[in-house]
């Protein structure tokens, strides 16, 4: 019987309470990987940890963590390493939104969606990076969005911190070419689960016009496509025609189209 793919390999994933984290933790542990679960919910994470060690017969460790304050990732990874952890695998998916016009929003989660989305899943990638390459296996799966592709009029903050993620991405994509460590940037679209609570896009035109896919189907095609290699996995159908569009738009129409779509339905 041939081995899974993660056989010998622990996965670490941010933002693993809830959503896509959670589906992308349970397509991993099928996949042979051991865990470990970081995201700020305690409670959450050990029944999460609990029912995919039990179903998957891996080793879950949940690690309760608040990842957008300053220095959160070489916390995490200090814990991890005083456990006697290795991180083969670094699955970036913590972050979240929020909607609204830029001089009409508070400070506080402008400056959080780069801490949260930008500046812990840099801080985590250097830290695991080298030891990936020199090991020769392993890798990065960053979850960014199809709002990486264009500018965001109404969500500036977030449309900016997920191109952010899929040009770094890409980036390493290409430095890890040969290496046999894997990177890839998994943008989903429209996805059943908390974020669009939590933004207030659940109100806005865009998501109205679009049906969302569930989030096991956006975690298990992120996954396939890492262990492809796949540079950027783009989900479902739609989104991928909506991508091709957008890069044949004239800019200036673009953003007053995005602007419509953002704003209240």
């Amino acid at each position: 019987m041939a081995s899974k793919p993660g056989a010998g390999q622990t996965a670490l994933i941010t933002g693993a309470s809830a959503g896509i984290g959670v589906d992308l933790a349970e397509c991993f542990a099928r996949g042979g990987y051991d865990l470990i679960l970081a995201a700020r919910t305690e409670s959450a994470l050990k029944d999460i940890a609990d029912r995919l060690a039990k179903a998957h017969n891996v080793k879950v460790t949940p690690i309760a963590a608040d990842l957008g304050v300053p220095n959160a990732g070489a916390k995490l990874a200090a814990e991890i390493a005083q456990r006697g952890l290795t991180v083969d695998v670094l699955v970036n998916n913590a972050g979240f939104g929020h909607t609204g016009a830029y001089a009409d929003t508070p400070i506080e989660p402008q400056t959080g969606m780069v801490d949260l989305n930008v500046r812990v899943l840099v801080e985590l990638t250097h830290i695991y990076w080298k030891g990936m390459l020199a090991k020769k296996r392993g890798g990065i799966l960053n979850v960014a969005s199809t709002a990486a592709f264009q500018p965001g009029p109404l969500m500036s903050i977030y449309y900016a911190s997920k191109a952010f993620v899929l040009s770094f991405t890409e980036a390493l994509w290409e430095e890890a070419r040969g290496t046999g460590v894997k990177v890839s940037c998994l943008c989903p679209g429209p996805t059943e689960s908390k974020f669009h609570g939590r933004a207030g896009t659940d109100k806005t035109r865009l998501s109205k016009a679009a049906k969302p896919m569930t989030s096991m189907a956006v975690a298990q095609r992120g996954y396939d496509g890492f262990q492809r290699n796949k540079r950027v996995v783009v989900t479902g159908l739609s989104n991928k025609a909506l991508i091709v569009v957008t890069r044949l738009t004239p800019r200036r129409a673009l953003l007053k189209i995005v602007r419509t779509l953002q704003g209240p339905a």
